[in-house]
Parts: structure tokens; sequence; C-alpha cells
């Protein structure tokens, strides 16, 4: 039997990350970043009030209280600014620009709020409550490097420093296909025999949780013709394809029947449980990756979290990466079967113990 360590590395030995494309903003959430990004300008722009407040001169409120008369209102977004001069003060509100020869700012609540004149009860020092222009990025200077993925916080960052597109490698699109003709969809009345399709909606949820866009395909049943014709309808719309069920020795395995004869897809045990069967190879002109994932529920999700997870990773342009693990003590007794690598249920405690299930 093949090792999971040597099933692992042949998958990412054939996946390729994909190709870097521009984006609007609003459609990057999600992606991974494939430029340096830079500001142009320093950020702040220009020298602006932190605070609400008033634009003096330090030297004019050294001595407290002192009243100054109020020569002018100025609100971010202004552009026309009357400089300060010795003896005077300015109502400025937060962020923004400071004018000249105002070197502090006085919070209004150290203040009386005054409008025509202001009273102001506490002195400040040269710098008091101003941002300075490039405190926060200087012009040129790299923001977020290739490689981060872009969540809420990295859009804004981007949009901050004047950009409208970026360069980024997309979330994979992923069709996912169940298989077996006692499926069906749930909230369908179950007959003889059948059960509810549950792979689908497990293996869509785990794409779209690992960065990918998941897009779940349904079921089809035993028909090694009729499975073929679907993911040929799929492809068109795949950069990988993850199908459960119809890999293992029984009579009526449509996916391994179906992809054998192509001599692109290897069905091989592993040496794991659950989730032993697998398959794994390419389909179609562009070589799309396919994963044949057992039936099993179990199986299929931890065939997932093991083989899909870190392929989708390298198709992001992230680091495939292992599984998070933590140590905890075993309650209870283990069982495995002899040279294979088992993946239990367990619940873990808060006392960093793991209880069998």
């Amino acid at each position: 039997m093949k090792s999971v360590d040597a099933h692992l590395a042949d998958i990412l030995a054939t996946v390729r990350t994909l190709a870097p494309l521009e984006l609007e903003l609003e459609r990057a959430l999600g992606t991974t970043l494939a430029e340096e990004v830079s500001s142009p300008v320093p950020l702040p722009p220009f020298d602006n009030s932190a605070m609400d407040g008033y634009a003096v001169r330090a030297v004019d409120i050294a001595d407290v209280p002192v009243t100054l008369p109020v020569i002018d209102d100025i609100a971010a977004g202004s552009d026309e600014l009357r400089a300060v001069g010795a003896g005077h003060a300015v109502r400025i509100m937060t962020g923004a620009p400071l004018p000249a020869g105002a070197d502090a700012v006085v919070p209004v609540e150290w203040t009386d709020g005054g409008t025509a004149q202001v009273t102001i009860n506490r002195s400040a020092v040269i710098g008091n409550a101003i941002r300075r222009s490039g405190e926060d990025v200087q012009a040129g200077e790299v923001v977020l490097k290739p490689g981060t993925v872009i969540g809420p916080a990295q859009l804004g960052i981007i949009a901050g420093v004047g950009r409208r597109r970026v360069w980024v490698r997309p979330r994979p699109r992923i069709v996912v296909l169940s298989t077996g003709a006692e499926l069906v969809e749930p909230g369908t009345p179950l007959r003889a025999g059948q059960i509810w399709d549950s792979n689908s909606f497990t293996l869509t949820a785990a794409v779209r949780d690992s960065g990918g866009e998941g897009f779940r395909a349904g079921t089809v049943g035993d028909d090694p013709a009729v499975f073929l014709d679907h993911l040929d309808a799929q492809l068109v719309r795949a950069d990988a394809i993850i199908t459960s069920g119809g890999v293992s020795m029984g009579a009526y395995e449509p996916v391994k029947e179906a992809l054998s004869p192509l001599g692109t897809v290897r069905f091989e045990k592993v040496a794991m449980q659950p989730g032993m069967p697998q398959g794994f190879g390419v389909v179609g002109e562009d070589q799309v990756p396919i994963f044949a994932l057992p039936g099993n529920p179990v199986s299929s999700y931890v065939s997932f979290m093991l083989f899909v997870r870190p392929a989708l990773r390298k198709m992001r342009g992230l680091p495939a990466g292992a599984p998070d693990t933590v140590s905890a003590q075993v309650i209870g007794q283990l069982g495995s079967p002899a040279g294979r690598r088992s993946y239990l249920r367990g619940v873990l405690g808060d006392d960093g113990t793991v209880r069998p299930v």
C-alpha cells in the first residue's frame, strides 16, 4: 500500500498554482496577492489633526487659562486654510489639514468649546494631537507582500494607497460531485434502500472554508457513461473536481470504471484508516485535477483534509502546510490496524485530554 505522505507528495507534484489575474477590489476578497503593493505617496499625505479641537501655536498657550480669538473653522477635506498667527486659534476637526503657523492641537475637552473665541484651560506641547505626513506609511513603502491572503483589512490597505485593481491568484473553482444510485436530495422522502446525500454538502462547505469557490453539482447514479457525461459538463467551470464514492472494489464503482480507462487517473490503496481507497489524476484537455474520494462520509472528509486542502492551498499560491495539530493525553484505549495510519475521532477537553468517540 502507498503511504499517506507519498500520496500527498504525488498530488502536490501534479497540482499547479493558478495563474494571476487583475481584479477589481470588490472581487479580490479571499484571493492571494500576486504582487507587491506600495504607497505612491506618504500616508497621511499631509499633517492633520488627530482630534477635534483648536489649532494653535504652543507658545501662545504656555500660560493657562488663556482666551484666543477663533479666526477660522477647518473641516476634513478643506483646501483653503488661513494661517495661524500669534495669539490666534483655528477650530479644527479630526482629519482636517493643519494650517500653516500652528504647531499643536488642543482637544476640545481642554477648552470651553467657544466659536468666536475660545478659553483654553490646559497647555499643550508642540506636536500635540497632530498626525504627521508619512507617520503611517512613507512614499514608496511596501505595505503588502505577495502571498498575502486578502481579507477585509488588506482590502482597506490596498484602497488606502489608492489602488482600484490588484493582481491576485484567484480562489480555485472546485466542482463537487457525489455518486451512488442510493443517494437522494435532503428534503426528499426516502424510499427503500435510499439515503440522503451529505457528502456533497460537506465537501462543498470544506472547499469554501479552505478558500476555494465550491460548486455543488449534485449526484449521479452508478452508470459510468452518465458519470462521464456529467463530469464533462462540469469541466468548463472547474479548476479541480472532487468526487465521492465509486472508488472501492465493489460491483458498482462508476468513478473507477469511468476514469481508469483514461490512463490519467490512478486508483490506489493508501495506508490509512478511514479512507484507504483513493483516486487522483487529471481529466480533460486542460488537465483538470480530479480527487476521487471514498463515499463513506467520515472517509471523504478525512481525505479532503489530508489531500485536497493542501492542494487547494498550493493552487492559491500558499504553502501546502500540514493540518493543525495539538498534543493531548488520551483517555481510554486506542486501536489501529498494523501498517495503516489511523485518523480517529475524539473530544478534546479543556484539561489537555482527548476522549475517543
